[in-house]
């Protein structure tokens, strides 16, 4: 992002600064103001990808007309351009999760690959036979499926937090897990599936006070309540930049320096070595050690103006802002006859999954569609949740900055469309 750009967009938002003007913000949101089946659209589907401010369509669109270059081996010009707007992302990265240092920061593809990043480098080095990793009920398939394969690899055994029937991490059966045995936990801070927010500053101390390391989803939390992740003193934290209102294809990995240091290199390639002859390769300083071949650029950059964007606005806004629509969207949705609310746990953010009597919920989706209403249908990538709770599949609603409260007011007539459909 250019320093003109950063200061046309402060601007914009000191003149609102005390209001959460959400019509003003939705006009920075070029994709908000079409009609999907001739109808307003309303994207209630954040959870799985959030649209993107004009901010950061117009910066990835820069970057490729005026300074597209490979970063950190050329001396030219170009090259200079794009290295400092690359490692310009990674501090902005740093600050907003309050890292200590910018070489904590590694840039991935996503939530996905960073957990990936952690199985097959930390977990290949210090896991072994016998050994136990913790993950809970609720998580994304991403964050059981490389753990499983690790514990496949290495004769590991994986062990799985419960919850109870609103959704909620059941911490007394976490506490009985950890064991000497236990040598990584790995928890998601919110459920994509349910919308529980899991205390965990409280599941890091606990795991701390046996010497485990602990690695923390954050996919779903990062856009939309503050992280810090210097204060919960988790040692790796992820998340995606396509869900932080940034491109698709770019995420962060954090981990603490001195863990980073002692573990191998996850890929083999260009950028991450400092020297290489046939009898042995020396590899790079953390984090370009988990950098190789040229990463996505344009993503990084993108993701270091998005984050500059929502800082702009604010997460404490944005997080009572959010919360306030889905209490109401909660109350509305809780008053038509035959929805069930499959999630209700005390601490949520802005999730509302829910199931229709008497209909599939790909059916809901499918109607409302028809009615211009974007939302999510299916097991979200977390099969074992929706085993937890006796159903195929859910109906999602998921916010984001933009939505307001006639968009849940649209999605409710819609969804009274829907039972007249299947009366």
């Amino acid at each position: 992002m250019t320093a003109l750009s950063r200061q046309k967009l402060t601007q914009t938002r000191e003149t609102s600064h005390d209001i959460y003007d959400v019509e003003r913000i939705r006009e920075d949101f070029p994709i908000l103001g079409q009609k999907v089946n001739g109808k307003p659209l309303v994207y209630l589907d954040n959870a799985a990808t959030s649209q993107k401010p004009q901010a950061v369509i117009d910066v990835i669109k820069t970057y490729y007309a005026t300074e597209n270059s490979n970063i950190h081996r050329g001396v030219h010009t170009l090259s200079e351009r794009a290295t400092r707007a690359y490692e310009s992302a990674r501090s902005e990265v740093k600050r907003f999760i309050n890292a200590q240092e910018d070489r904590e920061i590694i840039f991935v593809r996503g939530s996905t690959e960073g957990i990936n990043l952690v199985a097959n480098s930390y977990g290949r080095k210090f896991i072994q036979s016998g050994d136990e990793i913790i993950i809970s009920w609720m998580e994304h398939h991403s964050n059981i499926v490389p753990w499983q394969l690790l514990c496949e690899e290495k004769d590991a055994v994986l062990r799985v937090v419960p919850i109870n029937d609103d959704g909620e991490l059941m911490l007394n059966e976490y506490e009985k897990l950890l064991s000497t045995r236990t040598k990584l936990v790995s928890i998601a801070h919110v459920s994509n599936a349910l919308g529980s927010i899991n205390p965990v500053k409280t599941i890091v101390e606990m795991a701390h006070s046996r010497g485990i390391p602990v690695l923390i989803d954050g996919a779903q939390a990062a856009p939309h309540m503050p992280v810090d992740v210097t204060e919960m003193d988790c040692d790796f934290y992820v998340f995606s930049g396509h869900k932080l209102y940034g491109p698709t294809g770019i995420g962060i990995l954090y981990g603490k320096a001195h863990l980073l240091e002692d573990m191998p290199p996850y890929q083999g390639g260009g950028d991450m070595i400092k020297s290489v002859t046939f009898e042995k390769t020396l590899y790079n300083v953390v984090p370009y050690k988990f950098e190789a071949g040229t990463p996505n650029i344009a993503g990084a950059i993108g993701l270091g103006t998005a984050i500059h964007y929502v800082n702009s606005i604010g997460l404490e806004r944005i997080n009572a802002y959010e919360r306030e629509l889905l209490s109401y969207a909660t109350e509305a949705i809780s008053e038509i006859k035959g929805i069930r609310i499959i999630g209700t746990a005390k601490e949520k953010a802005g999730i509302l999954s829910f199931i229709l009597e008497g209909v599939h919920a790909h059916d809901v989706g499918t109607v409302l569609d028809h009615e211009g209403i974007a939302l999510r249908t299916g097991h979200h990538c977390a099969q074992p949740v929706m085993q937890r709770f006796g159903v195929p599949a859910t109906a999602r609603a998921s916010l984001g900055l933009y939505n307001t409260r006639e968009e849940i007011d649209a999605l409710v007539r819609a969804l009274y469309k829907v039972i007249e459909v299947f009366r």
